[in-house]
């Protein structure tokens, strides 16, 4: 029989403004059978064994706190680690290897992070007994027959070195006030900080402290400290945060050395699908409920891996976690639009800020169209978003968007949003913007359901996680009626299926209103599958950026990665782009005929 499992979400129930409507509506319980239990903190407790399935109980609950789900798979068995009753379980872990860098891939809150964290020693797995948790010789036997057992037996005997780089790089100047220098220089267990200086382009900032660094400075300095130290196995959660796709490929070139060159056993998990194809030699796909279970699946090699979460379903375990495969398109170039809808023109400008300048060609967007806006960092893409909403004035001349013309803007720093109204409730915040979208039919289908904001318009945002944040901040932009949307990274702390389920909720609904949509992107893949049009940033990182003309998608894409000298190839089966090992013999083909990225495998 498959186990059903019914999670309570403590964050959101609230015994003190409730009078228990789940236990009072459950059948079972009013016919006296004691499925519900109050604990000693004053929040119930369901026992799965008695519980039905009705749902009722989660209908009634006032604050969304309850969900009930079975297992799609008989795995009982290979539970790993539960949190308490009715909270998260995890069912088994990833297979690791030395030499090899394993991926993980998959929703959030499916339990990368508490694997992670497993891996390193951080938590015990208690294989699901969380009132008496195993010992170390139970949890050994386990594994046994696996590269975990030895994994499990080092972490028991206090003899495996683990370095592990977290999600959340924010809070590192609350931590560590020293030069970036000092940092380096006093971590480096293997004598080789000098060449992660150079290959991560980190000297300029040596003489800085973390205060002073951008999110991507930052990203590259926690990357640099855990790979400057001598261990076992190093463990990198979510390490493309931030960083522009020159500088994701810097990355992932380091840590693929570090399995490869030095036998390290290394595990990354990451959104970037493109990143994690190329430097991964396995993925392990997590799927489930998120926040009431997460699966983990056999490893499998990096494309095939990738493909079957593309897909959404596993012919080998033959499981289908995800109802609607993210298909790409290799689109032909777009056709003349001088006969389309004209939402905006723009002059030539040019902007000087802080010792940067930035020079824009002249253009127009279209309605009905998604414009990708692609470029490395400190280019002066968000200088070019901000001239082109009214915030700021090119220094040549009087540009400003015309009078009719309404624009909704998403900034690409999430403090810009709530930072005035974190006290506010999801729900406030949209209504605030439009007091009719929660019930306008359009925001229903084509924002509220993709986004799944129904189960978080009662949170406030100070209670929002950075993913939950970054669809909000999106929803909000759609909820004003505009003429142009453009949102500024919205793909940042957001997963690799939501990332695809919001782009097509973007397109869908670009095309039911008309308006355009401006949206710079760093993850290549994603500005794939939304962009009708390019629009390139080229020229020298904090001091000179020209802004080119919006292009079609393989001219403009073509243009950007030869300016970057990166050739992609397509995957013949998902048609998903993917990143050539640079010098490799079809890296080279490409370069040599001017193609860097629609070659076919």
């Amino acid at each position: 029989m498959t186990k059903r499992i019914v999670i309570i979400d403590r964050d959101r129930c609230n015994p003190k403004k409730c009078p228990y409507n789940c236990m009072r509506v459950c059948p079972p319980q009013r016919a006296g059978k004691k499925v519900f239990e109050i604990s000693e903190d004053g929040y119930p407790l369901i026992d799965e064994k008695l519980c039905i399935g009705c749902g009722l109980c989660v209908k009634a609950c006032n604050f969304k706190a309850i969900k009930i789900a079975k297992l799609p798979a008989p795995i009982e068995d290979e539970i790993v680690h539960c949190y308490g009753a009715n909270q998260f379980e995890l069912y088994r872990l990833p297979i690791i290897s030395p030499g090899q860098v394993t991926g993980l891939v998959g929703q959030n809150a499916t339990g990368k992070t508490t694997s992670l964290k497993i891996l390193a020693g951080i938590i015990k797995p208690n294989l699901g007994d969380y009132k008496n948790p195993p010992s170390y010789d139970e949890i050994i036997k386990r594994f046994r027959g696996t590269t975990l057992q030895d994994h499990f037996k080092a972490i028991a005997n206090g003899k495996l070195r683990v370095v592990y780089k977290p999600q959340h790089i924010d809070k590192i100047p609350y931590i560590i006030k020293e030069p970036i220098r000092d940092i380096l220089i006093r971590r480096d267990e293997r004598g080789i900080a000098e060449y992660i200086t150079d290959e991560l382009n980190l000297r300029h900032i040596l003489d800085m402290t973390p205060s002073h660094l951008s999110g991507g400075e930052l990203q590259k300095l926690a990357i640099s400290v855990a790979i400057i130290k001598d261990a076992d196995l190093y463990l990198f959660d979510e390490p493309s945060s931030y960083l522009d796709i020159r500088e994701r490929l810097r990355v992932s070139k380091i840590i693929y050395e570090l399995a490869k060159n030095h036998s390290k056993t290394v595990v990354v998990a990451e959104h970037d699908l493109a990143m994690l194809d190329y430097l991964s030699d396995k993925i392990c796909i997590y799927y489930g409920i998120p926040g009431a279970f997460g699966i983990v699946t056999k490893p499998k090699g990096a494309r095939e891996g990738i493909n079957i979460f593309l897909e959404g379903y596993d012919p080998v375990e033959n499981v289908l976690f995800r109802d609607t495969p993210i298909k790409f398109k290799v689109y032909a170039p777009k056709a003349s639009v001088s006969g389309e809808n004209i939402i905006i023109r723009y002059p030539a400008m040019q902007k000087s800020l802080n010792g940067f300048t930035l020079k824009v060609k002249p253009g127009q967007f279209y309605g009905g169209e998604v414009i990708g806006i692609a470029g490395p960092n400190s280019i002066g893409k968000t200088t070019f978003l901000r001239l082109i909403i009214g915030e700021i004035k090119p220094d040549n001349n009087n540009y400003k968007p015309p009078e009719d013309i309404t624009i909704s803007y998403k900034p690409q720093y999430l403090e810009e949003f709530y930072r005035e109204k974190s006290w506010m409730m999801v729900s406030e915040v949209i209504r605030e913007i439009n007091p009719h979208a929660l019930s306008d039919k359009w925001f229903r289908t084509f924002v509220m359901k993709p986004f799944n904001l129904e189960y978080l318009l009662d949170r406030t945002l100070d209670n929002l996680s950075g993913g939950e944040l970054q669809k909000v901040a999106i929803a909000s932009c759609f909820a004003k009626n505009a003429d142009i949307y453009v949102l500024d990274e919205p793909g940042a702390y957001i997963s690799s299926e939501d990332r695809f389920l919001i782009a097509k909720a973007i397109r869908e609904l670009v095309q039911h209103k008309g308006c355009s949509t401006l949206v710079v992107e760093h993850d290549i893949l994603l500005l794939d599958y939304l962009s009708d049009r390019i629009m390139v940033f080229e020229g020298v990182p904090g001091k000179l950026g020209l802004a080119l003309e919006p292009m079609d998608l393989r001219s403009g894409m073509n243009r950007f990665l030869k300016y970057l000298d990166i050739t992609f190839r397509r995957d013949p089966d998902t048609y998903r782009p993917r990143i050539n090992k640079i010098g490799s013999r079809l890296d080279m083909e490409q370069k040599s005929r001017g193609e860097y990225y629609y070659l076919g495998s």
